[in-house]
């Protein structure tokens, strides 16, 4: 059975209730007329036209969108206010985008012959969407046969020798490490890669959603976090191999679905970049989870102000997470120096919880180093001891390595009492 009836049966099973906006093409006509160009019709019609480099060519399609598209929950206006929204942050974060103007950031994918890396592993399509003053662009690069990659990347590199910054889902540990092996095949006929920053969305996607979400492939997260909803989409995995039948029929049509995949794919990482910021900053409506998570990533970067803002927020308006802000807010607080809060927190947390014997272990130490209550801090010792004794360990190693730590403390402990006593 031909890929294309494959792909026939599978779409059967693929109803979405909602369709993909409308799509506007313009055929980029070159100025070189080339009579060896295969179906150059199909690929005019198709919005597509062919770029010359000395004896060979590729594959140039251009799609614009109206700025005020909107896709999924989003209009793709709604990125200039994440990017305003970025201005205004003064803490270091993986997706801040202080200092760059939102036509900067380059929405960039691949489609390739497999999702290994290394040298036998090829890029036949790049994908990328830039916000433009009043429509959104959308430009895909296409190899029309595994000798083009020197005119294939000698137009892109041209083309983005001004990048700033690349916003992708996984991009840090596959696209652009494909895109620089491809380049150091060809380097010696093609401009060099260019400097940039990198948002990567699947680490911010896997920080913010891991727990909530069946996996955190973007067709998943598109759908449950953004409202995007597909209909007939050409699965990833069938990319390659309708490729691999493109190489050996010549028929462009097997490749519509592909070029649509990777065109909706730089579209959605519009509206992830624009949600995941807002989540972030908290410029659009967010979960208690989402709010949670977000302190979590803050607190990770050591930006303890912003960290201790998101933890006091789940605790005003929050209900399920009151208990792991409070741990996380009396260690913040504790880091500041501000030691009386985090005792209260602590104190808080016993009577909250009794299995967990971290609160005791924490106010054991404050009054032993800090008040020199020894009595107080073997009370402390001795119920995160019980407490700890009552839960079973992952590994015998660290159940001894706990065991020795609070009997050590126990054993301190009651010496003081008899010195001191």
């Amino acid at each position: 059975m031909s890929i294309q009836n494959k792909l026939k049966r599978l779409k059967k099973h693929m109803a979405n209730p909602v369709s993909a906006p409308p799509i506007q093409t313009k055929a980029q006509p070159d100025t070189q007329k080339n009579p060896k160009i295969d179906h150059a019709e199909y690929w005019e019609k198709f919005g597509a036209s062919p770029y010359f480099f000395e004896d060979d060519y590729c594959i140039i399609r251009k799609v614009q969108y109206p700025i005020d598209q909107v896709w999924g929950r989003y209009q793709f206006s709604d990125v200039k206010n994440a990017v305003a929204q970025w201005q205004e942050v003064n803490a270091h974060h993986p997706l801040n985008a202080k200092g760059l103007d939102v036509s900067e950031l380059l929405f960039f994918d691949t489609e390739t012959t497999g999702l290994s890396g290394g040298a036998g592993n090829t890029i036949f399509m790049l994908g990328m969407s830039q916000i433009k003053e009043d429509h959104v662009l959308v430009h895909q690069f296409f190899l029309p046969g595994p000798g083009s990659e020197v005119a294939l990347y000698h137009y892109f590199l041209n083309h983005v020798k001004e990048l700033r910054n690349l916003v992708t889902y996984n991009g840090k540990s596959f696209d652009w490490p494909q895109v620089k092996t491809r380049h150091t095949l060809i380097r010696d006929y093609v401009p060099s890669l260019p400097e940039f920053g990198h948002f990567d969305l699947l680490h911010g996607a896997r920080r913010l959603w891991k727990e909530t979400l069946p996996a955190v492939k973007l067709s998943v997260v598109e759908k449950e976090i953004l409202g995007v909803n597909r209909i007939h989409d050409t699965p990833g995995f069938l990319a390659p191999m309708l490729y691999f039948q493109y190489c050996n029929e010549g028929d462009p049509s097997l490749l519509e679905g592909v070029f649509r995949h990777n065109e909706w794919d730089v579209l959605s990482l519009i509206t992830l970049f624009t949600h995941m910021s807002g989540v972030v900053t908290g410029n659009c409506f967010r979960t208690e989870k989402e709010t949670y998570e977000a302190a979590r990533w803050f607190e990770s970067l050591n930006e303890i102000e912003w960290a201790t803002a998101l933890y006091n927020e789940v605790l005003q308006t929050g209900t399920s997470h009151p208990f792991q802000s409070k741990k996380s807010l009396a260690a913040l607080y504790k880091k500041q120096n501000k030691i009386e809060i985090s005792v209260r927190y602590w104190h808080e947390l016993l009577r909250e919880n009794e299995m967990d014997e971290e609160p005791a272990v924490e106010l054991s130490k404050y009054y032993e180093h800090v008040q020199k209550d020894y009595v107080k801090a073997l009370h402390f010792a001795v119920s995160a001891y019980n407490v700890w004794k009552g839960k079973k360990r992952l590994t015998k190693r660290k159940e001894d390595q706990e065991k020795r730590a609070l009997a050590k403390r126990i054993e301190r402990l009651e010496q003081r009492i008899i010195q001191y006593s």
